[in-house]
């Protein structure tokens, strides 16, 4: 993959089939990739609902590509890799390296303010590109995880969850760098034998208004789990700082 800038002229048709060797996918209906393409700025016809679909399929494929790593990776491990794989910023870097800005279609305002490098924009039109893959003629679900495979394999190759932070600590982190209040956490329940008992606890931020719930065959190990679903939560929150 190659981000060095090209004399061609944004969303040319020679920038889409440049767009689409560095995705390693031809599209059958080229429309549906421009329309991947097209911020709200530009027109109705937009690239929204083709996100929606994306960051959903891109979920599932990150989320069953890590689940068959290393078998040892605890729920919690694995749900603080996808957060990290498909966080706004790692998205927008992706964009970057295959110049996904190149092909961007935005209205006069936000080409003036800047809106071709936005993190924002270029991770919705990856998540959108991703939608249109799965929706092409020639595409579905299949060529859907080889084009995922493709951009994130360096990424997920170089993850080791020992080197992350727990989910606990990042969520604080995360929280008190937007200055919002700690995270709450309750045990709503609990279950089972001694030797197998069930804790079940609920992750709440109060500033934000949302919870999450998880339950695990300890309390810390259910705190850790429910931090960790927060963290899937928030990415890309509106209500945090930078967002």
């Amino acid at each position: 993959m190659s981000s060095a800038p090209t004399t061609n002229p944004p969303g040319s048709a020679a920038e889409l089939t440049r767009l689409q060797r560095e995705l390693g996918y031809q599209f059958s209906d080229i429309a549906l990739l421009q329309q991947a393409l097209t911020h709200k700025s530009f027109s109705k016809q937009n690239n929204e609902r083709l996100e929606f679909l994306g960051d959903a399929v891109l979920g599932y494929l990150i989320g069953h590509r890590l689940y068959g790593l290393e078998k040892t990776y605890a729920e919690d491990s694995l749900s603080l890799m996808r957060a990290n794989l498909v966080r706004g910023s790692s998205l927008a870097d992706v964009a970057k390296q295959i110049n996904l800005a190149a092909c961007l279609r935005l209205g006069t305002g936000e080409r003036k303010s800047g809106g071709r490098q936005r993190n924002s924009i270029l991770a919705d039109a990856l998540e959108a590109v991703i939608g249109a893959i799965h929706e092409d003629e020639g595409g579905g679900i299949g060529a859907c995880r080889e084009v995922v495979e493709h951009l994130f394999q360096a990424r997920i190759s170089g993850l080791d969850p020992e080197n992350l932070k727990d989910a606990k600590t990042r969520l604080q982190e995360l929280l008190q760098a937007s200055a919002l209040g700690l995270p709450e956490y309750t045990v709503t329940q609990v279950e089972g034998a001694d030797h197998q008992r069930q804790y079940t606890v609920t992750c709440a931020i109060l500033d934000l208004s949302i919870q999450c719930e998880a339950t695990a065959s300890s309390r810390r190990r259910a705190e850790q789990s429910a931090a960790a679903l927060m963290l899937t939560q928030l990415i890309d929150h509106p209500g945090l700082s930078g967002k």
